[in-house]
Order: structure tokens, then sequence, then C-alpha cells
């Protein structure tokens, strides 16, 4: 098997955060945990990138929603979704107890790494281009004890969410 356990998230690439934020949460989705302007380096297609992008989270059930939102126009994995079909459904994530193991058997399996980073903040991260997948991408998130956390605060939040308070700024 080469990706671990379920599939834990769902990512969408939009052009307004804002306009996205205001059309999941009158699907019911919500809170959401939105950080804006953050600062990213990485690796695209082989070279390093530097991008800056805002981002908001919340679960529906279990399974955990992302909005990413990119605020330049540095050429990126996003910006190249976004010319191909426009704003929309963009990756499924797994989050990996073992990264390094989940990634000795994406490259085992041949699938291209086309972005990738956070050895820099702590929790590392790759999307890969499996052949034929539902998804333009596959994200693989290392799962440490900051992402634990971070997805035990979205999951915990919609829990119970009585529709006050949508969105909840985080600083970077």
């Amino acid at each position: 098997m080469i990706l671990p356990g379920p599939i834990r998230q769902i990512g969408y690439v939009v052009i307004d955060l804002d306009r996205a934020l205001d059309d999941w949460v009158a699907l019911g989705v919500g809170p959401w945990h939105v950080i804006r302007r953050m600062p990213q380096r990485v690796t695209y297609r082989g070279a390093p990138c530097g991008i800056t992008l805002s981002l908001a989270l919340a679960n529906s059930g279990d399974l955990q929603v992302e909005l990413i939102c990119q605020d330049d126009d540095t050429p990126s994995i996003f910006t190249e979704f976004l010319a191909a079909s426009g704003p929309g459904f963009h990756q499924l994530a797994y989050w990996a107890e073992d990264f390094d193991a989940t990634m000795r058997a994406v490259a085992a399996a041949g699938w291209p790494v086309v972005w990738s980073g956070g050895e820099d903040v702590g929790t590392r991260f790759a999307y890969v281009e499996p052949p034929d997948s539902p998804a333009a991408v596959i994200e693989i998130m290392e799962l440490n004890a900051a992402t634990r956390g971070m997805a035990a605060l979205v999951r915990d939040a919609a829990a119970d969410w009585d529709g006050r308070d949508p969105v909840r700024e985080m600083g970077v």
C-alpha cells in the first residue's frame, strides 16, 4: 500500500478566500480557522520557490476541508491549477505517521513529487501526481504533535459548532 490510511482532507484552490468562506458557511461547514498571508518556501517541480498564501481549515464530520488562496502570482502548483481549470477541487490529503516510509513508497511507485516543503517549520509535506488520480494532486502531510493538535482543534470546534463565530483568524 502506497498511501497511509484514509483520506483525511480535501483541498480546494480558490481566488477569493472570503467569498469561498461565505459559500462554505452557507452550506453549514465551519467554523473556519484562517491563516492569512503565510510565506511558504518550497520546492516546485524540482526548483526552489517562495509564495505567500492564505488558507482556511474546517471539518465536516471527520473530514477536514482546506481552502487555499495564493496571495501572489508566483508560478506554483496553485497558479498552475488555476490556469488549467480555474478554482475548485484540487487535492486529496493523507496524513502520514511515518512520512519517510510513505515517501519511499511514493518513489518506488514512480509518482513524481511536484511540490514539497515544510522542513523549515517542522511539518513536512509533499504533493505527488499519481497516474489516473481523481484529484490534480495527492498531498502527504507528516502527522506529528503540531499537526495532530491543529487537526484536533479544527475537528473539535466543528463537532459542537452552533453557527456563531464562523471565521476565526489565526496568526502565522
